[in-house]
């Protein structure tokens, strides 16, 4: 009974899990896979060159033989193939290629001695591999399994020296050997090479990584990805998260992004939960808090603001008359995200202290009053990096004590929102200037990106650069890990 319990625990729990909406989502296209695929052909040549052979030695009718020296020189992969297997991951197709292959030979027939390089061909080469992709306990994107297929159809060898023709009848026995080595050594090299090699570079790709000091981004997969025949799907949590407070988490109510088209390479999708998790991280962090004082005011605001406290101040003390002026901002609630196809907006909601700072003495409230911002927010993409720049739209300021109080406060809109676009807003920017990474592995780029604002989402549609080959990037991931 107690067993039947614990497995409705966690299929529910499976469930809930699974239900959560992504904060981001990542599309590629088999239009990114025609690209892939081209790497994808170096870096199977590249490993299928290392492909290291043992020595052949033995003894044929009047024939001692010792073969040494086994490389292959050349490749061609004539037809190569890389596509979509449905609900399964990738396949890597290669037909009727050939392997070029050098060795050295010894060999003694009767009393002769005879040494010389032998060159062989591997025609009909023909490779079947099959990559199931899933998401691994950590929610990082893996391979999980590999199903491979290699066969050689037909292998011939060219002698040379004084004995070459004599050889001809060893040639068949000899390349049917290699033939057989070399079909056992390519399906384990592919094998290492997707399980160990690409998988060390699918760990590049950030799962749960610092952002700044303050705060950091979970990209962890919720789920296997989903393929299609023409896509490649993956449902990211995209959730921000304070470094002090990673625990608290902002709920995802979200509309999950949607992709409809096929044309670029690769779709990214941003939910509104997306930035709200981002503005919530920094929220809890603390750093939405601001003090406007000293060589901070200007020198037009602090006059205006003196102006119009002077009777409070007078009436509380006449000494302080030339107290300097100071205000302290502090946002109230995490702000808040909303995105139409018009565009992106940020409602930011603060309240503003205006403060007397006597020499030697406590600061002394003369005011608070409530502010309500809205930004617009322009999303950009540079490489992997997502960038956002915020531009002060709308500012309306009123007091919390008294609404007489809030007409006296109209001549300070205008210079508070002058203060707000000249102090406040470049803070902020400074903050998204540097942008976040997205969840790709290095070494690949985002380029010629088009933003497109949906309701409730962001659609960013690219093509993918390649800053080095696929081995290049792994050969380097791995360099990093050991130092």
């Amino acid at each position: 009974m107690a067993t039947s319990w614990l497995w409705i625990f966690l299929l529910s729990a499976s469930c809930a899990k699974s239900s959560e909406p992504p904060g981001v989502k990542i599309r590629i296209t088999d239009r990114g896979l025609d690209m892939l695929k081209a790497e994808t052909q170096r870096f199977v040549e590249q490993e299928i060159s290392d492909i290291e052979m043992p020595q052949m030695t033995g003894k044929e009718g009047r024939f001692q033989y010792n073969i040494t020296d086994i490389k292959i020189i050349a490749l061609d992969l004539t037809k190569v193939d890389l596509s979509f297997i449905p609900s399964v991951g990738l396949l890597f197709n290669v037909q009727n290629s050939s392997i070029t292959l050098s060795f050295h030979r010894r060999v003694l027939y009767w009393f002769f001695y005879d040494t010389g390089l032998i060159n062989a061909s591997a025609e009909g080469v023909n490779i079947n591999t099959a990559l199931t992709l899933i998401r691994d306990m950590d929610g990082r994107l893996k391979i999980g399994n590999m199903s491979c297929d290699a066969k050689i159809h037909r292998m011939r060898a060219q002698f040379s020296g004084t004995l070459s023709k004599v050889y001809h009848f060893l040639a068949s026995f000899l390349t049917t050997g290699m033939r057989f080595l070399l079909n056992q050594k390519l399906c384990p090299v592919l094998d290492h090479a997707a399980l160990v090699h690409v998988n060390s570079l699918l760990d590049t790709i950030p799962v749960r990584s610092e952002v700044d000091n303050y705060i950091g981004i979970d990209y962890s997969l919720l789920s296997d990805p989903r393929v299609s025949d023409r896509s490649l799907d993956l449902d990211f949590r995209g959730m921000f998260f304070s470094l002090a407070h990673e625990n608290e988490h902002l709920a995802n109510h979200a509309v999950e992004p949607v992709f409809h088209e096929y044309n670029r390479m690769v779709y990214l999708g941003l939910s509104e939960y997306f930035f709200d998790s981002g503005m919530f991280a920094y929220y809890k962090a603390g750093i939405f808090t601001m003090d406007v004082a000293n060589e901070r005011m200007p020198k037009d605001m602090e006059m205006l603001l003196r102006t119009t406290y002077l009777g409070a101040i007078v009436m509380m003390n006449p000494a302080l008359v030339d107290a300097p002026i100071a205000l302290y901002l502090t946002v109230t609630a995490p702000p808040k995200t909303t995105i139409r196809t018009s565009g992106a907006t940020v409602v930011v909601n603060a309240n503003v202290r205006v403060m007397l700072l006597p020499a030697g003495k406590e600061p002394i409230q003369l005011s608070s009053m409530t502010m309500e911002n809205k930004f617009n927010a322009k999303v950009s993409m540079k490489g992997k990096r997502l960038a956002v720049h915020a531009d002060l739209r709308r500012f309306k300021i009123f007091s919390n004590q008294s609404a007489l109080e809030s007409l006296a406060l109209i001549p300070l809109q205008a210079p508070l929102k002058t203060m707000l676009q000249m102090s406040v807003v470049p803070l902020i920017n400074n903050y998204t200037k540097h942008g976040v990474r997205i969840p790709l592995a290095d070494g690949m780029d985002f380029i010629e990106e088009v933003v497109e604002y949906h309701n409730g989402f962001i659609v960013i549609g690219a093509n993918l650069h390649f800053s080095k080959g696929l081995r290049e990037m792994i050969q380097g991931n791995t360099t990093s890990a050991s130092q």
